[in-house]
């Protein structure tokens, strides 16, 4: 990997559960940024929103870091990690209580210059 051609960004505290996270951020891999940025600004889902904004500082530290071209830009990876559960109890029947796990992600993504076109996903 070209340390030169790469931009990252990272998000530690995304609350959502990872396998949740990780289908929205799989369906970007290998897409050019620009149609990465439409098919997370038109998804129906509430993450979605969070996952903008980390593609937006990658492109920012692309361009201001690296002096990479936007235009060339591809989402080279995206992926998912477990950070931190908050537990909270909920007051069941007699007496007894049930917990309540809110689990929270880690998402980054790396960003590639790439010349030539490979295949890209539609």
């Amino acid at each position: 990997m070209n340390q030169n051609l790469t931009a990252i960004a990272r998000d530690n505290m995304v609350r959502i559960s990872p396998s949740k996270l990780s289908l929205l951020v799989n369906s970007i891999v290998n897409m050019k940024v620009s149609s990465a940025i439409n098919q997370l600004k038109f998804s129906s889902k509430r993450i979605s929103k969070t996952i903008l904004k980390v593609l937006n500082a990658a492109i920012a530290n692309a361009e201001n870091n690296k002096q990479l071209d936007i235009d060339k830009l591809f989402v080279k990876e995206a992926f998912v990690g477990k950070s931190l559960r908050m537990k909270r109890w909920r007051p069941r029947a007699k007496g007894r209580a049930a917990s309540i796990i809110k689990p929270f992600s880690k998402v980054t993504i790396v960003l590639e210059e790439r010349s030539e076109i490979k295949k890209e996903k539609k």
